[in-house]
């Protein structure tokens, strides 16, 4: 009777583990979420005593709709800073917040309102206020369970809300602070407006897009001029906003530019200019402009120069002048000067000016100290003339949904009609929209609530300044970091040259400009504005019981007036704040008055888009620095936007858009989080299916590393560890690269370098472990017995699973707690509530390293030689070979022959050579001084290790080494 053959696979170590290759997290991430609320991760963190706190302060986003990727983007960027500051040591703390306040939120309710028939203005302000902020709670607790499902960690149970009532207090609290020290004034200058919208707009609330515009080439006749060539001549003005003519109250040139005068010899039929009319124009410009009027080079002739000096002698009229049934309205002469924004590389050379409606008309007006005969008030709230303005009374700009209204098209036929045109056109530019409602905006001058930036503040914080623009500036060089460094650069340009920032709009749901003004008093006035503190501390009292709320109620002017002033010698404003004021503000409720803010009012680092240059980071800079004397932060994150991935901009009627629940509903939230750590986000950011499908690829491969390691580690005691000076040098070099790596981590994580952290991490999981290390040990795991080197291989793979799911832990925040409770379940248990392991600077060793690296190269050369081997089908493994290594240096030699070689090729067995290379040898470019002569390994197979060596035989099966092992 024989035996039964032994089954050898049997006898192998083979890794052990119930991790799946699979990860399914779309179905198993919500499970791990519900572990961490259970366990209360985010409060266990805080229970961790003596850590210098770490406060990363939220950018809050709008509570109006579902999250778009780009508000994935970035709160996954926060929660791996977070996260990892939390694992190197830190009190990390993160409380999300969220902006309730603002147009975005009353455009909604005003939209229910219209689908009902009902009309704003007739529902009680109180009322309509309530159902504003229904809507924000709606939202907020939609958009918090959307950021958890991303895996975020924060205070979400105690989030912070501007429209909570102790926010609507602080803010109001920290605009009295304006009030008191005199930066606050009313003021009247144009600025960006919202017709549709009624409302002034921030530089942050505005976005440019593509818009045709009319175009339109005006004469202004020349009148009272002792030169009789003057005399009758036209100045010539070029707009592309044809609405602003009936508020023209002057014409600029540019004193170094060039002019002509210019006569029209000839003409088609179809022309508005008549033989021998003359027009003073711009040399550079000059032809161009004839070719608008369908003149050509034969119909015209230029007679003289015209200097600036006899520009300066110079009188015009409106073209509307003397217009019938004008009234009078434009027969003013109209003010005529250089000026030094006047260019000649388009239009004709002059510059109509409407300083009700441009900045550089107005500033250049003010300047000269004639505003009041200059300003107009013809544009109404709305966008429409105001009804009594001649021939256009009633008429829009733009249409109440945002398109092209009725004023354009009125303006030129009456310009026609009064022969004041040269030419028309049409022209498709740039031109600022509103975010919101999407429809073009336009410069108005409206009467508005203004903090200077270059008053004085006068409360004796003085470190960084005395004005709020000298603070600012200052504290971006002085205090402040900025990630990617270029930030720096945009924020001070735009605080550097920026106007006085505007305060207050027009609406209803914020919070109110909480100051009063003094009857019959002007803006000049000293007593003008109420200062008062008793009053702001009956405001702020009320704001923090009832909320904001409690300023529009009836006799609210009484309620805070009365007993400390008389009431009746006061009008109360009702303007609101600037929402970026509101946001602006949060470093005061949230990082100086909660018991989890920051100890001294600082953040450690605000982070959001590119964008916010000009948002919230702008906005709290301003309001920080006339309230606090300096910036509310240390740093600055600034990461770019996402495109799809052909890098085009991200729009539904593209059908580009990606949404973060789709992601994460096919692939998982990890996989989103690991497309943003791999991605580089100082740039703008493609997405996709093909760069998803890639980002899952590197998942699986990551995922494959830890489940080897998991399975290699299974039964692990502490009895078996080796201390490292006793492991082999392979262990020992692998202990090196571990102590390189937490170096490198801990110093990418400190620098918010998520891409060099994951691809360090990255490239030493799959190619010097999965490629390398593990290439070379799975021999030793499979196959010996209680030997040291493979005791010192399961030590170091459990140091390497230690720090591979602490570093991976801030990014893969699902799968690494998986991984973690493979090896440590338990009620409690999980890597989030672990730091980074410390790694011993004693496993440094760069000698080793160096050796190391020699040995790796000749083994990429021997490896080279298999694979041709392979390719032709010579051998199926590389256990089949037993190569000669031919080498040029003694050196080589000996490093070579101090190690196991063969194992390390993977060979059954090699042998070293300093003879000269046979003819035949392979050899590479790659690695010099090296050549392989490739031999067939002599012997048989062992039946359990699948070495052949000489010493295995029919009738012993097995080699001395697998014997040991069975004999255990």
């Amino acid at each position: 009777m024989t035996a039964e053959p032994i089954d050898y696979k049997n006898t192998l170590n083979l890794p052990k583990t119930d991790f799946p290759m699979r990860a399914g997290l779309p179905n198993r991430e919500p499970g791990w979420l519900e572990r961490w609320e259970k366990i209360g991760i985010y409060k266990k963190l805080r229970q961790k005593t003596s850590r210098k706190p770490f406060i990363l302060h939220d950018g809050p986003p709008y509570a109006n709709g579902n999250l778009h990727i780009g508000h994935a983007l970035n709160k996954i960027l926060k929660d791996m800073v977070v996260r990892s500051q939390q694992m190197m040591g830190s009190d990390a703390r993160y409380i999300p917040g969220w902006d309730c306040h603002g147009l975005p939120i009353e455009w909604k309710i005003e939209e229910k309102y219209r689908k009902k028939g009902k009309n704003k203005d007739d529902v009680p302000v109180v009322d309509f206020r309530q159902e504003c902020r229904k809507f924000a709670d709606g939202w907020i607790d939609i958009q918090r369970e959307e950021f958890k499902r991303l895996g975020i960690t924060g205070n979400w149970e105690n989030p912070y809300l501007t429209m909570d009532f102790k926010a609507e207090r602080t803010i109001a609290q920290e605009f009295m602070k304006f009030l008191m020290n005199g930066t606050l004034y009313q003021g009247s200058k144009p600025v960006m407006w919202s017709p549709v919208e009624k409302t002034a707009l921030a530089e942050a609330e505005v976005e440019y897009h593509d818009k045709e515009s009319f175009t339109i080439w005006v004469k202004f006749e020349v009148i009272d001029n002792e030169d009789t060539e003057l005399n009758g001549s036209q100045v010539v003005i070029w707009t592309t906003t044809p609405w602003t003519i009936p508020s023209n109250k002057a014409v600029v040139f540019g004193p170094d530019i060039k002019y002509g005068l210019y006569e029209v010899i000839s003409r088609p039929d179809e022309c508005w200019a008549n033989i021998g009319d003359r027009y003073i124009l711009a040399d550079n410009l000059a032809d161009g402009v004839m070719e608008k009027a369908r003149l050509d080079d034969t119909m015209y002739r230029r007679i003289s120069d015209i200097t600036a000096e006899k520009l300066s002698t110079i009188s015009l009229k409106h073209p509307l002048c003397s217009a019938e049934d004008a009234n009078g309205e434009w027969d003013e002469i109209r003010d005529f000067r250089g000026a030094d924004f006047v260019t000649d590389t388009e239009g004709t050379g002059f510059v109509h000016c409407a300083p009700s409606h441009g900045m550089e008309e107005y500033e250049l007006y003010r300047e000269l100290g004639m505003l009041p005969e200059v300003i107009t008030y013809n544009v109404k709230d709305d966008g429409s003339f105001r009804e009594d303005l001649p021939f256009f009374g009633g008429k829009y700009i733009l249409s109440r949904k945002g398109g092209e209204g009725d004023a354009n098209k009125a303006v030129i036929d009456k310009l026609i009609e009064v022969n004041g045109l040269l030419a028309r056109g049409k022209i498709k530019h740039s031109y600022p929209h509103s975010w919101r409602s999407k429809a073009p905006v336009i410069y108005r001058n409206t009467p508005q609530w203004f903090a200077s930036i270059d008053r004085d503040v006068g409360d004796s914080k003085d470190e960084f300044g005395t004005t709020i623009r000298e603070r600012a500036l200052n504290s971006i060089d002085k205090l402040v970091s900025w990630t990617p460094q270029t930030g720096r650069n945009r924020l001070y340009s735009m605080i550097e040259t920026r106007p006085d920032w505007v305060l207050s709009r027009q609406r209803a749901w914020g919070v109110p400009l909480t100051c009063f003004v003094k009857k019959g008093a002007l803006p000049t006035d000293s007593d003008f504005l109420l200062k008062n503190t008793a009053v702001n501390d009956r405001i702020a009292e009320a704001f923090e019981n009832e909320g904001a709320d409690a300023w529009y109620l009836e006799d609210s002017k009484e309620r805070f007036l009365k007993g400390i002033v008389d009431p009746t010698e006061y009008e109360q404003v009702y303007d609101i704040l600037d929402v970026w004021f509101d946001s602006g503000s949060t470093h005061a409720f949230v990082l100086k008055e909660r018991e989890d803010g920051s100890d001294d009012g600082l953040a450690d680092l605000y982070l959001e888009g590119t964008d916010q240059h000009r948002g919230w980071f702008h906005s709290s800079m301003l309001q920080s620095c006339g309230t606090n004397g300096r910036a509310p932060y240390r740093g600055v994150l600034t990461h770019g936007f996402t495109l799809d991935e052909k890098g085009m901009k991200m729009s539904k009627s593209l059908g580009n858009t990606i949404a973060p629940e789709q992601v994460v509903k096919q692939y998982g939230a990890d996989i989103l989080r690991l497309w943003v750590a791999q991605s580089d986000y100082t740039a703008d950011l493609r997405i996709g299916p093909e760069i998803l499908k890639g980002v899952s690829d590197s998942y699986r491969r990551l995922r494959n590393t830890m489940r080897f390691i998991l399975g290699s580690l299974s039964e692990l005691t502490e009895s078996e560890k080796i201390e490292p000076k006793d492991m082999p040098e392979l262990e020992q070099w692998v202990l090196h690269r571990l102590s390189e790596l937490d170096e490198r981590v801990r110093k990418g994580y400190s620098e918010y370098d998520f891409q060099g952290v994951f691809q360090s991490v990255f490239t030493f999981a799959t190619v010097e472990l999965s490629s390398f290390y593990f290439d070379i040990r799975k021999d030793v795991l499979y196959c010996d017995g209680d030997t040291l080197e493979r005791r010192s291989a399961r030590s170091v793979l459990d140091h390497i699973f230690v720090r591979l799911t602490a570093w991976l832990a801030p990014v893969l925040v699902f799968t690494m707690e998986e991984v973690w409770l493979e090896r440590y379940p338990g009620d409690e248990s999980s890597i989030h509530l672990t730091d980074m392991p410390s790694t011993p600077k004693t496993w440094l060793n760069e000698e080793l390293a160096k050796k190391w690296t020699v040995i790796r190269q000749t083994r990429r050369a021997v490896t080279a030689a298999l694979e041709v081997q392979r390719t032709d089908k010579v051998i199926g493994s590389s256990l089949e070979a037993s190569p000669v290594v031919y080498l040029e240096e003694q050196e080589t030699f000996d490093l070579l022959e101090s190690i196991p070689f063969s194992d390390i090729c993977i060979t059954s067995s090699i042998k070293l050579s300093l003879d000269k290379a046979p003819e035949e040898a392979f050899s590479t470019e790659e690695v010099k001084g090296i050549k392989v002569d490739f031999q067939v390994a002599s012997g048989e197979k062992c039946q359990r290790c699948w070495k052949i060596l000489p010493e295995v035989t029919t009738s012993n099966p097995i080699c001395g080494r697998c014997d040991e092992a069975l004999k255990g």
